[in-house]
């Protein structure tokens, strides 16, 4: 099985984008973040049309997510528990049924938190507590587990291009990388390491000042995994090649390919 994240930046901006790499990677569940519509607004028929079962929590302009799979869905869900007052279109997981058992993907997008001396930083760590509850929650089921997203957290040096430049950014501080690293701290596992420590695995460049052709980049996009999923890892990508194609998001695709038939 083939699990991606993309932060699209607008998927009825970016629908030919999309629509092509869906036709030439077929992945098996796709999260999407940024959506950035309304769910009656999103493209449904045209994605429906390659064979995908579509699950969206939109918002006018802002946020938005959405879960693409080509198995039914036993049962989804929208938005992230502990904050019945927060309305940003952030979260929305789903469970599918293979013949070994379940598979639970949470597709989320974090707050970016910047400016950071502003409260939406408090607005970001309080996020990634929640975060935190939610998969201790999910944990106790012992079932794979594959939470997904635009994380906005650049969890080491070796992810940054320019590590100097992020010291004061919310995506770089202290308590953000501390935050996520209380996530690992749970035995969930952050699939790209698992299988290379090298750097210069970037998954969002900068539209401005060529960041993209200078390869000044980050790697924010995550798929963290339970142990019962990361026992069934086989292989992780970043398909860094649609940075280059024409009217691109500023994330690329990562993926990881499970093997559910796998001890």
């Amino acid at each position: 099985m083939r699990i991606a994240t993309w932060n699209v930046n607008s998927v009825r901006q970016r629908i030919e984008n999309l629509m092509s790499w869906l036709k030439e990677c077929s992945p098996d569940i796709v999260c999407l973040q940024e959506i950035k519509c309304t769910d009656d607004a999103f493209p449904r028929l045209e994605i429906e049309s390659l064979g995908y079962n579509v699950v969206t929590h939109g918002q006018k302009t802002f946020n938005g997510v959405a879960l693409l799979s080509k198995l039914p869905f036993d049962e989804t869900k929208s938005g992230l528990v502990g904050d019945d007052e927060d309305a940003h279109a952030r979260f929305v997981e789903g469970v599918v049924t293979l013949k070994q058992g379940v598979v639970r993907i949470a597709c989320l997008y974090l707050p970016n938190g910047n400016p950071a001396n502003t409260d939406k930083y408090p607005y970001k760590l309080k996020w990634m507590s929640r975060l935190l509850e939610y998969s201790k929650q999910r944990l106790k089921a012992e079932e794979p587990l594959v939470l997904a997203g635009d994380f906005n957290v650049i969890p080491k040096a070796a992810d940054v291009s320019n590590p100097a430049a992020w010291v004061d950014d919310a995506l770089f501080r202290t308590q953000t990388r501390e935050s996520f690293q209380s996530l690992l701290g749970l035995g969930l596992t952050d699939a790209l390491r698992a299988v290379t420590d090298a750097p210069g695995q970037y998954t969002f460049w900068d539209y401005q000042a060529g960041a993209w052709q200078k390869n000044q980049g980050l790697r924010i996009d995550h798929l963290l995994l339970s142990p019962q999923a990361s026992d069934r890892l086989v292989d992780v990508g970043i398909d860094s090649y649609v940075r280059a194609w024409e009217k691109p998001s500023d994330h690329v695709p990562v993926w990881i390919d499970l093997d559910l038939e796998a001890a």
